[in-house]
């Protein structure tokens, strides 16, 4: 039994084989305990004084052969446990190969399988599985490490034949080295991926604000009086400050798509929509920049409105007071000229609002204004109620000058 050369097939034939050694050991450590105390008594009738039953000698050499004999067997049984645990380590050397080769071929077959998604969503729950994996790829990666590390310590020992083992660890290293390059291949796609659809997200929340802010910048409310128009036109500025942020985005589409992988960058409808994603931006800056000035034109307007109202108040009041005057013909009734002595500073400030407005019309009419026509109206009728009023003070003043002149004619005679 001690002598057999069978030291099992496999790693489970083995485990059996050191079973059944460990309970031959056992007899053999029980049986020396009988051999030693049969030893101890045989040897006291080699040391009988008077009769012998037998020569001293022939006891003592056969205690020493029976001893020899069973040191030879416990050397057999330690030499026999030593080449089934050197057996047990070769065969789970390559159990372990077999279990990390098997696990390869599984992450294989995973990763020929794997797509790198259809949207941002499936993308980005194909990269954490992936993180998993590559987990799992670095514990394995450390049992594997162990394994060849006992590999090597079987071939230092020479004990069994090196061709297989060798041979058995350059297998797995390739296939370890090529799952390795393919993860990493796998990883790049991924990341790939990511970039494009994140990026293709990016550029629709873009394109879905540049819409909302064109909807907003070709408003056609401009307002319905001053005060409304200064707050469309403090809003649309804000709106103006917030498309200006947004031009850096869109002019640094070009270089995130130069930055992608060559099989997304070079796809047309990518490309196409970062075209249109500029001419959308362009048209909003541009209807951005007329709604400015037609919020500025709106604003004038208002003003100029409310100028010329101001002006014919003023205009319908001197008007009624000159039309109701009468020229006195008392020389002591005369006073009532001192009234246009502060009338000519009124007109002459007046005249210069007046003025203001008629430059502001010809503003709106030479910038194209669709209200035009209606300005042009409103500042007709202020300057022919204006032109009323200074003809109605050129005559009163006339009448009143010659008054002036018959009464001093009166007190020089």
């Amino acid at each position: 039994l001690l002598v057999s050369k069978d030291l099992g097939k496999h790693l489970l034939e083995v485990e059996d084989l050191l079973q059944k050694h460990g309970l031959l050991e056992a007899d053999i450590s029980a049986q020396t305990e009988r051999v030693q105390a049969l030893n101890a008594a045989a040897l006291k009738f080699s040391e009988l004084e008077g009769y012998q039953p037998c020569d001293p000698q022939i006891i003592c050499n056969r205690v020493n052969h029976v001893q020899t004999c069973l040191e030879e067997l416990e050397e057999l049984a330690a030499k026999r446990r030593k080449e089934l645990e050197d057996s047990r380590q070769l065969w789970t050397f390559f159990q372990e190969m077999e279990e990390a080769e098997a696990w390869i071929r599984e992450k294989e077959k995973i990763l020929a399988a794997k797509t790198c998604g259809r949207d941002l969503s499936s993308v980005m729950t194909l990269t954490n599985k992936h993180k998993t994996m590559l987990g799992e790829l670095g514990n394995r990666r450390a049992l594997l490490h162990q394994t060849m590390k006992k590999g090597e310590k079987i071939l230092a020992k020479k004990t069994f034949s090196s061709v297989g083992i060798q041979e058995k660890m350059r297998e797995v290293c390739l296939r370890w080295k090529k799952l390795e390059e393919v993860t990493g291949l796998h990883q790049q796609r991924l990341e790939d991926a990511l970039n494009f659809f994140q990026f293709s997200a990016e550029t629709d929340d873009l394109v879905a604000w540049l819409q909302d802010m064109y909807r907003i910048v070709s408003s056609d409310d401009f307002g319905h009086d001053d005060y409304s128009t200064q707050a469309l036109l403090r809003k649309h500025r804000a709106v103006v400050e917030e498309v200006e942020k947004h031009r850096a985005s869109v002019l640094s589409l070009r270089k995130q798509l130069a930055l992608l992988a060559p099989d997304h960058r070079q796809g047309v409808d990518v490309q196409i929509r970062v075209v249109e994603v500029e001419q959308l931006y362009g048209e909003v800056a541009e209807v951005a920049v007329l709604r400015t000035q037609w919020l500025q034109d709106a604003l004038a307007v208002y003003r100029m409105f409310s100028e010329v109202h101001a002006c014919e108040v003023w205009v319908d009041e001197k008007e009624q007071w000159l039309e109701k005057m009468v020229v006195p013909e008392e020389l002591d009734e005369v006073g009532g000229v001192q009234h246009f002595e502060s009338l000519d500073q009124e007109m002459n400030s007046v005249m210069g609002r007046i003025l203001d407005v008629n430059q502001v019309v010809q503003q709106l009419v030479d910038g194209g204004h669709p209200s035009s026509d209606e300005v042009r109206s409103c500042q007709d009728h202020l300057n022919s109620r204006w032109n009323r009023v200074v003809e109605l003070v050129e005559n009163k003043k006339g009448q009143l000058s010659s008054v002036l002149k018959i009464q001093n004619f009166l007190l020089e005679c």
